[in-house]
């Protein structure tokens, strides 16, 4: 059933995944909904929206990451940086979450799916420190978009880009941003074929590149 929802999802968005990624992304789904069992993953079991709202979600967002290395601050699961390390072999992924039971099923899943790609990390983002920056980093139901910039700051890469993924337009916390210092680079609606739902992306960027 899977397998079958992920392709219908995939075609009426107009991705393209090969047929290894698209069973690797099944088989995320099977290692989420058996985990979530003991650890309570998500509350997002049904298969349909498990497609939509966990795969073909993330995978919206990758017209707005630029660069070579990513990172997922509070990756909970491994959303989004899992599928989009499947759909993107070529890119470095480090999955960054506080939550050490979250973490344990990331490092579990990676494993599973012969990521060579992805690293996951148990950390909070203020106190990861690595001797690489990243080009963007990403998060998905993180923070407000001020605590998101303030937390992983120290370890975006100079002109790097911030990538916020929201459901709602977030007109109460733009004000929240240091508009001296943040530069508003894009806000755009994610447009999901085959669901209604409301979906944005928020892009930012340091005024004076660090």
């Amino acid at each position: 059933m899977l397998s079958e929802l992920l392709k219908k999802a995939l075609a009426e968005n107009d991705l393209q995944m090969n047929d290894a990624s698209r069973d690797k992304c099944v088989h995320y789904l099977e290692l989420l909904k058996k985990w979530n069992k003991t650890f309570n993953l998500t509350s997002i079991t049904e298969p349909k929206e498990m497609v939509y709202l966990h795969i073909i979600d993330s995978l919206l967002v990758a017209p707005h990451l630029s660069g070579q290395r990513f990172l997922d601050v509070g990756s909970g699961a491994g959303l989004p940086g899992i599928p989009l390390a499947i759909m993107y072999p070529e890119h470095e992924w480090v999955l960054l979450d506080k939550n050490n039971k979250k973490s344990r099923f990331q490092v579990q899943a990676i494993a599973d799916l012969g990521l060579k790609n992805v690293q996951a990390v148990h950390s909070r983002a203020e106190d990861f420190h690595t001797g690489q920056c990243f080009d963007s980093i990403v998060s998905r139901a993180y923070a407000t978009l001020a605590l998101f910039v303030k937390t992983s700051q120290h370890l975006i890469c100079k002109n790097g880009t911030f990538v916020a993924m929201k459901g709602k337009y977030p007109h109460d916390e733009l004000p929240g941003l240091d508009a001296d210092a943040i530069n508003i680079a894009n806000i755009a609606q994610l447009d999901m074929k085959g669901m209604t739902l409301e979906r944005h992306v928020v892009c930012l960027k340091f005024n004076d590149p660090r």
